[in-house]
This record gives structure tokens, C-alpha cells and sequence, in this order.
């Protein structure tokens, strides 16, 4: 696969950590997809086919909480969905999860959700 843009370097990353980091039921996969205006956390239990939990700021109950300068687009919204993310996993009892930044570096919004999420609880 030849590299020509951002989006095929990013694709190429995401490939190869795919390779190593896979979601299990004990120890699912908390997977981050970042858009300009929106920011999505999905965690997946990669053995079964199924999303055990996601939050998104996208989601109408929760652009409802978000005010002031917390929107999808900046790290505030991003911490929003990190511990979101955290709440509904602990409901479900899951405190173990692999971080699957998408091929995204690990820097502002994709790290804030990180941090959001291990303050809230989550071990990674």
C-alpha cells in the first residue's frame, strides 16, 4: 500500500495496531473514531462481534448536556465522552479495557478521552 495521503498513513497504523490489539470479554476494546465536529468511543468484545457500550458527542441526550465551550470538536467534549464511556462500562461491570486509538496519534482529543476514562476509573 503506497502512503499518497494523511488518510492512507493513518489507515496503514490502524492496520498494524489491528494486528496486536484485539478485544476479549474479559479485557474488551475501547476503540476511538475522531471526526472534525464529532468524537465517538466504542467498546467491543472482538471475539463475540459485539459493541458492549458507546458514547458519542453526537448522541442528542448528551449535546443537550454540553455547553459553553464543551462541544464535539475540542478536548472539554472529549473528557465528556471519556468518562461517559467509563460510567456506562462500570454499570456493566467491565473496569479492564485495551486502548485502540485508530490510528490517531495519541495526542489531544484521542488522549484526552484516555485520561478522561482512566480518571473515571478504567484500567489500560
Amino acid at each position: 500500500m503506497k502512503i499518497k495521503t494523511k488518510s492512507d498513513r493513518r489507515e496503514r497504523i490502524r492496520l498494524r495496531q489491528r494486528k496486536r490489539i484485539a478485544g476479549t470479554a474479559e479485557r474488551p476494546r475501547l476503540a476511538v473514531f475522531r471526526s472534525v465536529a464529532h468524537i465517538y468511543a466504542q467498546v467491543i468484545d472482538d471475539q463475540a462481534s459485539a459493541t458492549l457500550a458507546a458514547a458519542s458527542t453526537a448522541e442528542p441526550g448528551l449535546k443537550a448536556q454540553f455547553t459553553g465551550k464543551v462541544r464535539g470538536g475540542n478536548t472539554a467534549g472529549a473528557q465528556a465522552i471519556g468518562t461517559i464511556i467509563a460510567e456506562r462500562l462500570k454499570e456493566k461491570g467491565i473496569t479492564r479495557v485495551v486502548f485502540d486509538r485508530g490510528g490517531n496519534l495519541y495526542h489531544g482529543r484521542v488522549k484526552a478521552v484516555a485520561e478522561a476514562a482512566r480518571a473515571a476509573g478504567l484500567e489500560f
